[in-house]
């Protein structure tokens, strides 16, 4: 497990030349700094940046689709928020940048592959994001965002149909007469950071008993998505 006070210069040298933004060392290991890992070492956590950085890149995100696609309705633009900052797709930022292999994980963590868990890495790089806010200021966030999530904003991929899997996955069963999708969800861990696991599960002789897809992320929301998504996939979709 890594030290913070331990922790290569190069080494955090090397994630701020990924992240393009001259951000304090202090204040990038203090973003990378989990839950987990401050309470077996009486330190501060990345929760607040964290929930700083929410704010800061949906702000960012609402005036970048504002501007990129002013032909959009509201109603279409939220859907395309929502979709851009879910936690799969800042997941899948993080990764393409290795965020995980930086974090200060807790043993707990560090044993159940944290550093891959889609929900702890879209949290951290929100958390990345708000440090970028505090240290930086709003114009290098909003940069930073641009860097790394505005080739998903323009990524027509992006926002196909299984941009809102739970729709597409009810469409897709009802087309051909299959009941409506059920979802079982449980929760796991402390009341500040809980994680969410969903089953999905169509109820006809063909697919059950077996779930067709299963997901994970912060709320339940976000673990349903996941699990829809995975059901898609599963079923051909």
């Amino acid at each position: 497990m890594t030290d913070p006070h331990r922790t290569s210069e190069a080494r955090l040298d090397e994630l701020i030349a990924r992240l393009g933004v001259g951000i304090s060392h202090d204040a990038l290991r203090h973003a990378l700094t989990h839950s987990t890992w401050a309470y077996e070492n009486t330190g501060p956590n990345n929760e607040r940046l964290e929930f700083l950085g929410d704010a800061v890149l949906g702000q960012s995100i609402t005036a970048m689709l504002y501007r990129r696609f002013p032909d959009l309705a509201e109603g279409e633009l939220a859907k395309r928020r929502a979709t851009v900052v879910s936690t799969q797709a800042l997941a899948a930022v993080a990764q393409a940048i290795d965020l995980g292999s930086f974090l200060l994980l807790g043993r707990g963590e560090e044993q159940t592959d944290g550093r891959k868990k889609p929900s702890l890495l879209a949290d951290a790089l929100e958390a990345v994001i708000g440090a970028v806010f505090l240290d930086c200021g709003s114009e290098a966030a909003d940069e930073l965002v641009a860097r790394l999530i505005g080739p998903v904003v323009d990524d027509p991929a992006t926002f196909d149909a299984a941009a809102d899997p739970k729709t597409a996955l009810q469409e897709w069963l009802a087309a051909r007469s299959l009941p409506p999708p059920r979802y079982v969800v449980t929760d796991d861990g402390p009341d500040h950071q809980k994680t969410f696991d969903a089953s999905v599960y169509v109820d006809h002789p063909k697919y059950s008993p077996e779930p067709v897809g299963r997901g994970s992320g912060s709320s339940k929301k976000h673990a349903e998505i996941d699990a829809a998504r995975a059901s898609l996939q599963f079923l051909g979709r």
